[in-house]
C-alpha cells in the first residue's frame, strides 16, 4: 500500500509519513484552541448540551414547502451533537475514532483486519458483511471510551495492535440493502474524528461516497482516503483523477493511500501492503497528533453548526408565520357561521317546531295560559292556577331546551365545515391540510355535542334570573321618548306585575319570556302586556343571552381546531430560543 499525501510526486513510506504530519483536513492549528481552556470547553459543553436539548425538542407540526428538507437537517444536527460534539466535549482526553467507511465490497473490513493483525470484523463475498459495527481500541483506552454513546451500536474488541489515543470503528455499507445498515453507517459518520474512506478503483466516481464526503466537508470532518484494488497499468490515471476530485471538494490536503489490486483474495493483507496506513495511524495516535485530530474536527464541527442552526431557526419561524396565516384564515373563516347563527336566533329558529306546536297547544281555548288575561284586560289567577299554569308550560321549557341545542348544535356543525373549507379548500394557506388532518374532531365532538345540551339548559335555566332582574327595577316612569308617566299608569304596571306573578307563578313567567326570546311573537307580547317594561326587557335579554350562547357556540369549534395551533413549535417566539444558544456559542468559540 502507498500513501498520497494531497498532491505528492509520488507514493513512498516517506509519503506516508508526509501524510502523517496532515492527518486532517487543512483546517489551520488554532493556539487559542477551547481544548486547551478547560473552563472554555466546560463552558461550551454546557452551551452544546443546551443546544442539542433544544434542537431535540424542536419539531415541524406543519407540511409546508421545505419541511421535509428542515426535518432532515434537524435530525443530522441532533445526531452530530449527540454523537460527536457531546461525547467529545464530555471527555476530551479519549481516543480518536477514526470510522472505516465507504461503498458495498470496498475492502472497510479486510483493512480493519489486516490493521489490528486478526480477524476482528467479519469480511466476506456475501452482502452485506459487516451485520453489526466493530470498534476496535486498545485495552488501556477502554476507560476513557466507556460512556461514549457509539458503544450502544457497536461491537466492542480491546487489541493491543490498535495504538492508544485512537479507536477504529468498522461501520457499515453506506449503500447498504438494509436501511438499518445504512441508516447506521451514516450515525456512526456522525461520531467520527476522522473518516478513513474506503473506496476501489471501480467505484471511486460513484455519486453517494462523493456526497457523503461533501456533507463531511460542510461539517469539517478530518478525511483520509484508502484507494483500494488498484491495477498497476491503470494507477497513474486513476490516482490522478482522483486527486482532481479530492480538490475540487476541498479535500487536496487530505491524505491518500493506495492499495495495489491483488486479484481473487481472502484474509488478511500482508503486513507490508498495510504498513504505510499502520504507521500513519501509530503517528496520530501521539497524544499531541491525535489531539490535533480531535481539535481539527472539533472546530470544523463547531463552525458547521452555525449555519445549520441559523437554517432550522428559519424553518422554525417560517412553521410559526404560517401558523399565524392560518389563525387569521380560521378567524375570518367563522366570520360568517358567527353572522348566520346570530341571524337564525333573531329570525326565530328556536321557536320552530315542537315550541311553535307546544304554544299553540297551550293557547288554545280551554288551555291553560287561554285565560290568563280575560277579554276585559283583567288579569286572572290565583296562585293556585299559578302553580297549575307553571305546571303545565314545563314542557314548553323542555322543548325550547331541545331547539336550543339544535340550533346551537347547528351553529358548530356550520362552523366547523367553514372551518375546514378554509384548511383544504382552494385558496387554504400553506400547512392548512397539516392542520386539517391533525385536528382530531372525533374526540372532541362528544364534548362539544355535549356542550350544546348543556349551554341549551344554562339559557333555559336563566329565564328565572333574567325575569327576577327585570321585576327588580321600578315601573319606568317616563316613556321611552322621555315624556313623564302619569303616576296611575305606573302604579297599574306595578299592581299588574304582581297580578301576573300570582297568576302564572315564577316559571311560568319565565316560560313565557323565554318563548319570546325564541321568537314566538304571541309570547313576547303577552310578556309585555302582563309584566309592561320588564316583560319587555327579560325577553330582549334573553334573546341578546341566547345569540352570545351560539356566538360562544361557534367560538368553541375555532377554539378546537386552535388546540392544533397552540404547539409551541408554532409559538411567535419558537425560534429566539435557537438563535440564543447560537448566539452562546458563537461567544464561546
Amino acid at each position: 500500500m502507498s500513501a498520497q499525501p494531497g498532491t505528492a510526486p509520488a507514493p513512498s513510506a516517506r509519503g506516508a509519513h508526509a501524510a502523517s504530519e496532515r492527518p486532517a483536513r487543512h483546517v489551520a492549528s488554532d493556539p487559542r484552541d477551547v481544548l486547551a481552556r478547560p473552563l472554555a470547553a466546560t463552558s461550551l459543553l454546557d452551551a452544546v448540551k443546551d443546544l442539542h436539548r433544544d434542537v431535540e425538542r424542536t419539531g415541524f407540526p406543519l407540511d409546508l414547502e421545505g419541511t421535509a428538507s428542515a426535518r432532515a437537517s434537524r435530525a443530522r444536527l441532533v445526531d452530530q451533537l449527540a454523537e460527536h460534539l457531546v461525547p467529545r466535549l464530555t471527555e476530551l482526553s479519549a481516543p480518536a475514532v477514526v470510522v472505516v467507511s465507504g461503498s458495498t465490497g470496498a475492502g472497510k473490513s479486510t483493512l480493519v483486519n489486516s490493521l489490528v493483525g486478526r480477524e476482528v470484523s467479519e469480511a466476506g463475498v456475501l452482502r452485506p458483511t459487516t451485520r453489526r459495527p466493530v470498534l476496535v481500541h486498545h485495552p488501556l483506552d477502554d476507560e476513557l471510551l466507556s460512556h461514549h454513546p457509539v458503544l450502544e451500536l457497536v461491537q466492542v474488541v480491546a487489541d493491543d495492535a490498535v495504538p492508544r489515543g485512537i479507536a477504529l470503528l468498522d461501520a457499515p455499507d453506506l449503500d447498504s440493502v438494509l436501511d438499518s445498515n445504512r441508516e447506521q453507517a451514516h450515525r456512526l459518520l456522525e461520531a467520527a474524528d476522522l473518516w478513513l474512506f474506503v473506496t476501489t478503483a471501480a467505484r471511486y466516481g460513484d455519486a453517494l461516497p462523493w456526497r457523503v464526503l461533501e456533507a463531511a466537508v460542510e461539517r469539517g470532518t478530518s478525511i483520509a482516503m484508502v484507494l483500494n484494488r488498484v491495477p498497476g497499468a491503470s494507477l497513474p490515471t486513476v490516482r490522478g483523477d482522483l486527486l482532481e476530485r479530492l480538490r475540487s471538494h476541498g479535500l487536496e490536503g487530505s491524505p491518500l493511500f493506495v492499495v495495489p489490486d491483488l486479484g481473487p483474495h481472502e484474509g488478511l493483507l500482508a503486513a507490508g501492503i498495510v504498513a504505510p496506513v499502520k504507521r500513519w495511524l501509530t503517528m496520530l495516535a501521539g497524544p499531541d497528533r491525535a489531539r490535533t485530530v480531535v481539535g481539527r474536527t472539533l472546530r470544523g464541527s463547531l463552525a458547521a453548526l452555525r449555519p445549520w442552526v441559523d437554517e432550522l431557526a428559519d424553518a422554525v419561524q417560517a412553521q410559526a408565520d404560517a401558523a399565524a396565516r392560518i389563525a387569521r384564515t380560521l378567524d375570518d373563516a367563522v366570520d360568517e357561521p358567527t353572522r348566520h347563527a346570530v341571524a337564525a336566533v333573531r329570525q326565530g329558529a328556536v321557536a320552530d317546531g315542537a315550541v311553535r306546536a307546544r304554544w299553540a297547544e297551550l293557547t288554545a281555548d280551554g288551555s291553560p295560559l287561554a285565560s290568563v288575561v280575560r277579554a276585559s284586560g283583567r288579569v286572572a289567577g290565583s296562585a293556585r292556577d299559578g302553580r297549575a299554569r307553571a305546571a303545565a308550560v314545563r314542557p314548553l321549557v323542555e322543548d325550547l331546551t331541545r331547539s336550543a341545542t339544535a340550533v346551537l348544535g347547528a351553529a358548530g356543525a356550520h362552523a366547523q365545515e367553514a372551518l375546514r373549507a378554509a384548511l383544504t379548500g382552494r385558496g387554504a394557506p400553506a400547512g392548512g391540510p397539516s392542520v386539517d388532518a391533525a385536528w382530531d374532531d372525533q374526540a372532541d365532538r362528544p364534548v362539544r355535542q355535549r356542550s350544546a345540551e348543556l349551554t341549551a339548559r344554562a339559557w333555559t335555566a336563566q329565564g328565572q334570573r333574567t325575569l327576577r332582574a327585570a321585576l327588580a327595577v321600578p315601573p319606568p316612569t317616563s316613556d321611552e321618548d322621555g315624556r313623564p308617566r302619569r303616576s296611575r299608569d305606573v302604579a297599574h304596571e306595578g299592581r299588574r306585575r304582581q297580578k301576573a306573578e300570582r297568576a302564572l307563578g315564577e316559571d311560568g313567567l319565565a316560560a313565557l319570556a323565554l318563548a319570546g326570546a325564541a321568537g314566538v311573537e304571541e309570547a313576547s307580547a303577552l310578556a309585555e302586556d302582563l309584566l309592561g317594561a320588564a316583560g319587555r326587557r327579560a325577553v330582549e335579554d334573553l334573546r341578546a343571552d341566547l345569540e352570545s350562547r351560539v356566538e360562544a357556540q361557534v367560538a368553541l369549534e375555532r377554539a378546537s381546531v386552535g388546540k392544533v395551533l397552540a404547539d409551541p413549535d408554532l409559538a411567535d417566539d419558537a425560534a429566539s430560543l435557537l438563535r440564543l444558544r447560537l448566539a452562546v456559542l458563537k461567544g464561546l468559540t
